[in-house]
Formats: structure tokens, sequence, C-alpha cells
């Protein structure tokens, strides 16, 4: 693994050794801003950059610039668009887009070239010894130590399918992408789209969108849409009207008793009952509850709270009771913060990371106070895609909806280039059109 050059002040220290547990937008943006600083760049999700992208000029951090050696530890063997999964699940050509090895990611392999992805699972950490036992894909089956200075956990939740793919490995995914679709398109009873939060909504308006003659029914127990997020009831009333105008039906106060397969002119079918009595036979049954968990059986437990999330001051640190709090940060959907779970706030988390362990470097070289940029508490907030359309709230401006507002959110692709493009992950200065 390649080192950056570095001013003459760090010459006569080794690299700096970061650890970061998670490849997925709060990872990546998190290495990737990370390296940027260290080698004198702009950081790439932060405003400086943003505004030489706008000026067609050039970036540079002035900062102190730092040996990184960085180490992204990552279950997949790509980088996952998370939030296309509705449509992943609905078109085969979407879905090979959504998916790209991390060797395929160009900002993995562009100079310093000093981030190395390690396909595998965090055990557990010692905090105070600063050590993680890794266990990788092709190491054997016993973990191994991995020193670090510095640590971000970014694991995220762990979800059930179909609201994540469950594949590790890209080819893997496809054929259960290509297995889920051929079972969710057969046309004769159509399908049945269980849960009404964000997930079940966006999938079945994007299976109605890609199958048109497709009979499809979302199924929520509640006598309101997007129920578990704490949302006006405006944003709830206009995601049914967006739902009801994509064709799909909808039974809501309809909460499943049990689903019974059985075999109808020699296909297989499932019939739905309800608690209020009401059946309904669907060629494919989708449960779109998510029964997400934080991924971080890893971490000491007392940095987690009841649920296993991590508490972090507003700087992402662990607690401060707890041992070098200040080299152990913690960002994205894992931590317990307020506003509803989302990429953009993922990928900010890592930028702030990444400025504060440059704090952290600078710090243990020069001996300077760090001044630690912080997050700021995060109002309810969501742009929700509903087929050709999207609803978007947040408080400063309200509720949103229309054709135009799925393009300013999800582009044409369900913000995957959006998400590339801000990760700049085809290259610090490469940007998709």
């Amino acid at each position: 693994m390649g080192s950056i050059a570095v001013d003459d002040a760090t010459k006569s220290r080794p690299p700096f050794k970061v650890l970061v547990v998670g490849g997925s937008y709060g990872g990546l943006s998190a290495a990737l801003n990370l390296q940027d600083i260290c080698s004198g760049r702009a950081a790439r999700c932060g405003p400086d950059a943003k505004k030489a992208t706008i000026d067609g000029t050039s970036a540079a951090h002035d900062g102190p610039q730092f040996a990184v050696d960085i180490t992204v530890v990552d279950e997949r063997d790509g980088f996952y668009h998370l939030i296309g999964t509705p449509l992943a699940f609905a078109d085969e050509s979407y879905a090979e887009k959504c998916w790209v090895k991390y060797e395929n990611v160009p900002a993995l392999q562009q100079s310093p070239n000093n981030i190395r992805i390690l396909r595998g699972s965090v055990q557990s950490i010692d905090q105070e010894r600063k050590v993680a036992k890794v266990l990788g894909s092709e190491s054997g089956p016993e973990p191994t130590d991995l020193e670090y200075d510095y640590l971000i956990a970014a694991a995220g939740l762990r979800r059930v399918f179909p609201v994540v793919p469950q594949s590790l490995l890209r080819k893997q995914y496809l054929f259960e992408a290509g297995d889920h679709i051929q079972a969710a398109t057969a046309n004769r009873h159509g399908v049945a789209v269980v849960g009404g939060g964000a997930v079940g909504i966006e999938m079945a308006a994007e299976l109605k969108l890609v199958c048109p003659d497709l009979k499809v029914t979302l199924i929520h127990s509640r006598d309101k849409l997007l129920s578990a997020e704490p949302l006006p009831d405006e944003v709830k009333d206009r995601s049914l009207e967006l739902v009801h105008e994509a064709s799909v039906e909808v039974l809501m106060s309809h909460r499943v008793d049990k689903t019974e397969e059985f075999i109808d002119n020699g296909h297989k079918a499932y019939k739905v009952y309800f608690t209020n009595g009401h059946t309904l036979v669907a060629d494919s049954v989708i449960m779109a509850i998510s029964r997400s968990v934080p991924s971080t059986t890893f971490l000491p437990r007392d940095v987690l709270n009841e649920e296993g999330y991590v508490k972090i001051q507003p700087s992402l640190h662990f607690p401060s009771e707890t041992p070098n709090s200040d080299d152990h940060l913690a960002i994205g959907d894992l931590v317990k913060w307020s506003g509803i779970k989302r990429c953009g706030g993922a990928m900010h988390m890592g930028y702030l990371a990444a400025n504060n362990i440059h704090m952290r470097m600078k710090q243990a070289v020069s001996g300077t106070e760090p001044t630690y940029l912080e997050l700021d508490e995060i109002p309810p907030m969501i742009g929700l895609a509903v087929g050709k359309k999207a609803v978007a709230y947040w408080p400063t401006n309200g509720v949103s909806s229309g054709e135009d507002v799925n393009k300013l959110f999800f582009g044409d692709d369900l913000g995957f280039d959006i998400c590339w493009n801000h990760l700049r992950l085809g290259g610090y200065d490469v940007v998709k059109a």
C-alpha cells in the first residue's frame, strides 16, 4: 500500500493507521475525505470542493499533510447503492448498475492509492489497546489482529431481505435480484407488498412502473403510511395520493395474520389472511417491514445504548468516559442521533469524521489542541420516490411533490448518480453527466 507525500514535520513518523468498519455511504465518505485532506486536497464532500467544482477551479486544504494508511473492512465485495434496492429488485438492468465492485470504483484506485479494501468483518475491538480482531473472507477461520491509530465505525444496520440483498458478492446478488424479479412479476394474481414505510412504498411503486400490467397491492397495518416516522400528516397523506396515482392498489388498516402457500394450476401462489377477516391471493408476497438492528456487536457494550446504537458526542466520538474516546468515532445509521436515517446524513458524518481525525493527527504531531467539527441536531426530513413522482419534506420548505421533485432528489436512477458524484467515486475530478 502506497503512502502519500508529506511535509518535513511529519516525515520522521510512520503513516497513521486508520480503520474504517463499513464501506457504504458513510464509510467511503470518511475514507475518501480523509485521503483528500491528508494529501492537501479540499475534502470532496466539503464546501470548498463544491465551490471549486461550480467555479471550474481547483481547491486545496491548507492544513498539514500526513502519511496515512486507511483500511476499509466490509462484508460485501463492492459499493452497493442501498436506496436503489426497490428498483434493483424490479429491474435487472438497474440491478447491474446498483452494485459496483470495489476494484472497479476509480476513486479507490486513484493516487495516492492509500486505501485498502479488506473483505471481511470486524469481530471485536480493544478500545484501550486500539486493536481490532478482523475475520477476512480469505484469511482462514481465525481472526487476525489489526492495530490502528483511529477507528471509524460505519457498519450501518442489518436489514432483512428484500429491504436489502443478503448476498455479499456481486455475482450472487445478481442471481438473487433476478430470482426475486421473476417471482414478483408473475402476472396472474399479482404481488402483495407488506409494509407502508418508505421501502414498501418505493418497492410497490417501482414494480408498477417497471411492469405496468402487473397488479401491485400495498398493505399497511395502520391508517397512515409512514406511520413509524416523525413526519407531518401532510407528508403521509400526500404519499398515499402518489401511491394511488402510480396505480398501486392500497389496503390500509390491514394487519397480516398469516400467509399460506398453495398450488394454483401448477403454479406457486400465496393466500394472505388478515386479522380483520379479509383475505388476498398473490403470486408473491414481499415483506417490506424493516426489522433493522445496528451492526455494533463488535463494539464494547459501554459505548452502546440499550438498543445497540452508538452513543456519540456531537464531534462523533465515542462517549468521553470510555478509553481513547477521541480516537474512536461512529457515523451513519448505527449512531444514536436525531433525524431519520438517510444516506445524505451518513455522507455528511463521514466528512466531519475525516476532519476530526485530521485534527487528532495534527495534535499528535504538533500538540495543537483540536477544534472539532460538530454534528448539528437533524430535524425530520425525507425524500421519497413514488414511481415517476416523489414527495419531499424538510422543515424550512415544507412539503413538495411531483415529477420535478423526483428529478431533483433522485435523478433518473433513484439517486445512484447523485451519490456517486457527491462521493466522486469516478475520481476526484470526474463527475458523471
